[in-house]
């Protein structure tokens, strides 16, 4: 293939088995995929300086098929009750197919680093089809200086093949989008799908296969750090409030998405943002973290996707699509941003749900046994519409607060988050900003002011000091009164206009978690066992 641009001509295209007459650019900057980007159709200019990208069929987050080559190498390292297997024989297939596919067409190349720790860094490199996904690509991770794009040599390489067709019977998946990786060569394909946010799941998933392995714990989550150096993570599902609890301008931002955890402290395994500008969704109307990348997605340089322009002005509508609108910009975009993107040990854990039923309390003490347990639950909840359109709250248990984040064991990540707490002596608190005083629909939400200060209370150390009770169906401690905190938002039951109904509704809850954790009860160990909310009922 014809290539220009700084690269490794040692392993460049044809190491990644790319030739035929097609061309590769390999590394353009910010301007010139601009230029490339318009160009070729594919994007356009906005009046405040970001590049839009233009709506297509294939662009919608419609079904993709995720899977994993299963063999020697994958064989123990994955959980493979929640991942899909793909064979050898299907694997190889559609990765000729796709290479064959690739060999006449012109393709953007970038090398880059995921993980602000320089020890623990992974070299990735992605090539796509379109410009504009290789400025998303270039502002998710981190970029290297000139000289190691010299002798720049891959750990993770993407093929991003949107316009390929998937064959059912031939490459062995069902969808008309695939993401098909293997471990062991370290190679993921997209195939089908012009989304964006799945080369950045890609990217994030292999890392953090690779970092579990070397002892690091990858983590779905967000960290800050004080002024005095004291680090709080926070952990929880997307909508449950990490980017609102993040936001304080007198803490700098560590990274908001993908966190690893080392002996020496955490680190951000990106180098960007990509969310939601707006969301009026029920489960996301937390959120209040939108204005940060609402301000970012004005700027030269940020990545618009699903965002109309008008069509004299060209100023974008941020809040046409509130579900389908996204930003991807570099995380100095963000005021508050740590440019390193690494901290020491965290002093705070705080892992975040969205209680849709209403009967947990607004922050909660936790053991160290009842932290493992929680994170191995990883529970929010979600409002799904009911036959008469009446909002029903469901539960959503994802091990680790990852929807689609970590392939390896679950109960092995648990077990380093357990390690981890016990060595740094670290206080954990469970802080949910869902409902209070009844269930979606009946309740209110928690006040938004009364999360930011009783996890400020945590942090200054003033909320350990409390007088705690005990919850009688999960166990955990909750403080009795806080200054500036109504009582009655501290014990739920108290809200409720039914005691007789909230406890209903509590043991409802509980009896999800029981069921759920049935499939770590032989991965865990006694302690842990007995962190369940059902032995606080049965003790009660």
């Amino acid at each position: 293939m014809h290539q220009t641009g700084i690269r490794n001509q040692d392993h460049d295209a044809a190491a990644s088995g790319l030739a035929g007459p097609g061309k590769v650019f390999w590394n353009l900057t910010e301007s010139v995929l601009y230029e490339r980007a318009v160009a070729r159709g594919e994007a356009r200019l906005t009046a405040t300086g970001a590049l839009a990208a233009e709506p297509a069929p294939q662009s919608g987050r419609g079904p993709v098929h995720r899977c994993v080559v299963r063999d020697e190498a994958s064989e123990e390292s994955i959980a493979w009750d929640g991942t899909e297997a793909l064979s050898r024989e299907h694997f190889e297939a559609l990765k000729e197919d796709i290479l064959a596919h690739a060999a006449g067409r012109t393709l953007f190349a970038q090398d880059l680093h995921a993980g602000a720790d320089p020890a623990r860094r992974i070299d990735v490199r992605v090539y796509t089809e379109h410009a504009w996904q290789s400025l998303f690509a270039r502002n998710m991770l981190r970029q290297p200086e000139h000289e190691e794009l010299l002798a720049f040599a891959p750990q993770l390489t993407l093929l991003c093949a949107p316009g390929f067709r998937i064959e059912a019977e031939r490459h062995g998946v069902s969808e008309n989008a695939v993401v098909a990786g293997d471990l062991a060569a370290g190679l993921v394909l997209i195939a089908g799908t012009l989304d964006a946010g799945e080369i950045r799941q890609a990217i994030v998933d292999y890392v953090a296969y690779l970092l579990a392995e070397r002892g690091v714990l990858p983590l779905e989550g967000a960290a800050n750090v004080g002024e005095a150096g004291d680090v709080a993570l926070f952990l929880g599902l997307s909508g449950t409030g990490k980017s609102v609890l993040t936001a304080d301008p007198a803490r700098r931002l560590i990274g908001d998405g993908a966190i690893g955890w080392s002996p020496e402290g955490v680190f951000n395994l990106e180098g960007g943002c990509y969310g939601r500008i707006a969301d009026t969704s029920i489960t996301h109307a937390f959120d209040a973290g939108e204005p940060a990348i609402a301000a970012a997605a004005q700027r030269f340089g940020t990545v618009l996707e699903n965002v109309p322009l008008d069509p004299d002005t060209r100023v974008p509508d941020l809040h046409a699509h509130p579900q389908d609108a996204r930003a991807a910009c570099p995380l100095a975009f963000i005021a508050h941003a740590d440019a390193s993107g690494r901290a020491g040990t965290p002093r705070a854990l705080f892992m975040l749900t969205c209680d849709t039923f209403g009967v947990m309390p607004p922050i909660a003490r936790l053991t160290p046994a009842q932290a493992m347990y929680h994170f191995l639950s990883g529970y929010s909840g979600q409002v799904a519409e009911g036959p008469n359109g009446a909002g029903e709250p469901q539960a959503l248990f994802h091990a680790g607060f990852a929807a689609s984040f970590a392939p390896r064991q679950p109960s092995l990540h648990g077990q380093m988050l357990g390690n981890l707490i016990a060595e740094h002596d670290i206080a954990c608190w469970l802080v949910n900003n869902g409902w209070t005083g009844g269930r979606a629909g009946t309740g209110t939400r928690v006040p938004v002011e009364t999360t930011l200060r009783l996890v400020a209370a945590a942090l200054d150390g003033s909320l350990a000091e409390a007088e705690m009770r005990t919850d009688p169906y999960f166990g955990f401690a909750i403080p009795a009164a806080v200054e500036g905190v109504d009582a009655r938002l501290l014990d739920p039951s108290r809200a409720w206009a039914s005691r007789m109904d909230y406890a209903m509704t509590a043991r409802r809850l509980v009896g999800m978690f029981t069921d759920n954790f049935t499939r770590f009860e032989t991965a865990v160990d006694d302690e842990v066992r007995h962190a369940q909310p059902r032995l606080a009922i049965a003790a009660e």
